[in-house]
This record gives structure tokens, sequence and C-alpha cells, in this order.
């Protein structure tokens, strides 16, 4: 997983409540275990017409905001089913930060896993954002992870909360697999341990 330090990049406003997974990427497109090449279906039935045409009025077919890092969105962002497919579309098209006051809590957790950083905020300054993101003079954001703050072009910093577990993994690139496999010498150790404790749990399975 790629590691999150400072990230500087165009933030898309999505003034909108409730954006569910369901539009975030559609069912039609769950079939694939593959966390690539969902970028291109993100937001499908709000991006494109039925003939697969861009809709010029989305944000994200906007020359400005086509390789947008950040969206900041309206209340309950990430709410719906549960598909990890989800963050795997963000991640894929480069989104790598979703600004909100809120977020359905599974769709949260799975950001995380994914390497991307979801921040919550209080209504004012999201609004703050929100305005930020939708001047087209510099709609540029910079999130720092270090010291959690967002940096603005105009006006003053919003600085935001995270567990410190969640910190540290994001800023080390460690999903729950490589945070597992910094224990590896603990678990070799126990193995080795283990094996000349119960020898029969490590023999071969017999055959017929």
């Amino acid at each position: 997983m790629e590691k999150f330090n400072t990230l500087t990049g165009v933030a898309a406003p999505m003034d909108m409540i409730n954006i569910d997974t369901d539009k975030i990427i559609p069912k039609l497109h769950l079939r694939t275990i593959k966390r690539t090449g969902l970028g291109k279906v993100l937001f499908d039935e709000m991006r494109f017409e039925e003939d697969g045409t861009e809709k010029p009025d989305f944000i994200l077919n906007k020359e400005l905001y086509r390789n947008a890092k950040i969206i900041v969105a309206g209340d309950n962002f990430g709410c719906g089913s549960s598909r990890e497919h989800a963050p795997w579309a963000l991640l894929d098209f480069g989104i790598r930060c979703v600004i909100s006051t809120s977020f359905a809590d599974i769709f949260y957790n799975n950001c995380f896993k994914n390497g991307i950083l979801p921040i919550r905020v209080k209504k004012a300054e999201l609004e703050a954002l929100m305005a930020d993101a939708s001047d087209a003079e510099n709609p540029e954001l910079t999130i720092d992870l270090n010291d959690m703050v967002i940096r603005r072009p105009n006006g003053p910093t919003v600085s935001f909360e995270l567990e410190e577990y969640r910190r540290h993994c994001l800023l080390e690139g460690l999903d729950d697999i490589g945070l597992t496999m910094q224990k590896k010498s603990v678990i070799d150790d126990f193995e080795t341990k283990q094996a000349l404790r119960e020898p029969w749990l490590y023999a071969p399975a017999a055959t017929t």
C-alpha cells in the first residue's frame, strides 16, 4: 500500500449528502475481485449517459477536476452496502482523500485498508473547504497527515483528528497484512517453539 504523508492536489466539490456506495460504483461492476481498472466506472451512472458519453455537468468530467485527488463531499459519504469496491474505484481513479462531516462506518474503515484518508470536519469547515474546491482560480488543497491539518489556498488551516493507529498505518503504508508482517520474526519464533512442543501439528498429512 502506498504511503500517505502529504498530499497536494485538486479538490473536487461534490455538494451532495448521502452519496452511497451504489453511486460510487454501481452493482453492475462488482463482478471482479481485481482492485485495478475500476476507476473508469467510478460514479458510472453520474458520469456517463447510457450510450457511454460523458455528462458534461458532472464535476469529474469538467476539465479542471479530471485529475482530482481529493473529494469534498456532503454528509454521510459512503453509506449503503458495504462493498469494498467503492474505495477500490476511488483509489484507481486517483482519489487519495475524501473530506466530509460524516462517513458510513464500513466505508470509513475500508478506506484505511486501501490507503485512502477519510477526514471528518465540522459543518462550517466543510462549507469553507467546499468554497475552496469550487474556486476555479485555485481549487487545490494540501493534506498534511504528519501535522493533521488541511492547508487551504486562502484562509486558515483546518485541523482534523485521527486515531494514532490509523495515522501510523497510513504514514507507513501498512494494510492489515503489512501490519501483521511487521511481526514476522515473532510469528516465526512462535511456530518454531510450537513445532518442538507439539510436533504432531506439523507432521505431513497422511496420504492414501
